[in-house]
């Protein structure tokens, strides 16, 4: 699904919940690259303040501790805290 659609249509009536991709970008990318992709999720499913960053279900095995610290850095950099 389309992250920026589904954003801009829904985002003022629902919060959305995961969306950062755990077959490609979690277990496979780069730090970089989680990094931009949770930066894309919350400026696009997070625009109207309605949005929990996470995986899409839950952080996989195969997923590389940099890259779930990576979420982390990403979404305490975005936070008013």
């Amino acid at each position: 699904m389309d992250p920026k659609g589904l954003g801009e249509e829904y985002g003022k009536e629902l919060t959305f919940y995961g969306g950062i991709d755990e077959q490609g970008t979690l277990p496979s990318g780069s730090p970089e690259d989680v990094k931009k992709e949770v930066r894309e999720r919350i400026n696009t499913l997070g625009k109207y303040g309605g949005y929990i960053a996470a995986a899409s279900h839950a952080f996989q095995p195969d997923t590389p501790l940099k890259n779930v610290l990576a979420v982390y850095e990403e979404v305490l950099g975005h936070t008013p805290f």
